[in-house]
């Protein structure tokens, strides 16, 4: 691990901390809330928003591939980034312990492609079916001279009893912090990937298990749909998508303090990154999930049960009374 390079994102095109004020910029001006029934029921700014629905509530969450789809351009292989759409949607209410029900997707282009809509398809399919969620439709724009190439997003359906939602608010000072490996970089931080390669490789240079960078880089992200189950046996006190902002998405969670003791092992797609870029350690932390894509908050009779729906979690750390996140002792800012 290097620690030289603290802004290496914010270089590449993508500023963090600019994002996180442009987004309290626009929620700031959504004063107005729906009058008479299913009423909004959750404040803007969790992993989903709540709307009441009797004894439920419904859940929407909304998402992209991002600028992945800039590799499978490059590649010409778009069968796997409908998969990271759903991924990144589904991953997100199940963190709330809500089950995604349906979908629907956006495509805006500057031109219309039949191949690339073919393999887009397939992708969403099996997203689909990984999550077991419908889609139930969607919208393509051509939008020449607004858009260049192609961008994915989509928007998903949640439901759940309201006594059944894990929002964090339980999450208490000596939980322990299960991570859950990911499959890669799923679908975050690939302005600075996509940097690194540009300046300091290729997609066809190929990592020690013999397979190609762009290949590594689009490995669809992980569908983590059997959390439903784990939440159905033991008490889980909160979930965390790490997406973009890696492991400061746990602040999204609780007011506590989350200390990271002993991170799992990133895979070597991280190593070459950092190495090339000569990026610190935080600044990779706070980039991407570094080889963890899921963390289950539990008390210690929890554990268990989290290693029997989950083989390959590990403990990775506690909840502490002091706020921030520290990874090995050193804050992540």
């Amino acid at each position: 691990m290097t620690d030289n390079n603290k802004d290496a994102y914010r270089e590449a095109g993508v500023d963090i901390d600019l994002e996180a004020q442009a987004v309290k910029a626009l929620v700031s001006q959504l004063t107005f809330k729906r009058k008479g029934e299913y009423q909004m029921a959750s404040d803007i700014g969790h992993f989903a928003g709540f709307v009441n629905f009797g004894s439920h509530v419904l859940a929407l969450a909304v998402d992209g591939v991002g600028t992945k789809m800039l590799i499978a351009d490059e590649l010409k292989d778009w069968s796997t980034v409908g998969i990271d759409c759903i991924a990144m949607n589904v991953n997100d209410l199940y963190v709330m312990n809500l089950e995604p029900v349906a979908f629907v997707d956006y495509v805006a282009t500057n031109a219309l492609s039949l191949e690339q809509m073919k393999q887009i398809g397939i992708g969403l399919n099996e997203g689909a079916r990984l999550s077991n969620i419908s889609i139930v439709g969607g919208e393509t724009a051509t939008l020449k001279g607004l858009v260049q190439g192609l961008d994915l997003a989509g928007a998903c359906l949640g439901i759940q009893e309201k006594n059944k939602v894990i929002s964090g608010e339980k999450v208490a000072p000596g939980d322990l912090i299960v991570g859950i490996p990911s499959s890669g970089i799923h679908s975050n931080g690939l302005t600075l990937a996509r940097r690194m390669v540009t300046e300091y490789g290729s997609y066809d240079e190929r990592l020690s298990d013999g397979r190609a960078i762009g290949e590594i880089l689009l490995t669809p992200t992980r569908i983590y749909a059997e959390v439903l189950k784990l939440t159905a046996i033991t008490q889980v006190h909160g979930m965390c998508h790490i997406t973009g902002g890696g492991l400061l998405n746990l602040t999204r969670l609780s007011g506590f303090g989350f200390s990271i003791d002993t991170p799992l092992e990133p895979q070597e797609i991280y190593r070459w990154i950092q190495e090339k870029g000569k990026i610190s350690d935080s600044e990779m932390y706070r980039t991407f999930n570094m080889g963890m894509g899921y963390v289950c908050i539990v008390p210690e009779s929890g554990v268990t049960a989290v290693s029997s729906i989950f083989p390959d979690a590990k403990i990775v750390g506690r909840v502490t009374e002091k706020p921030g996140v520290l990874l090995k002792g050193k804050e992540i800012r």
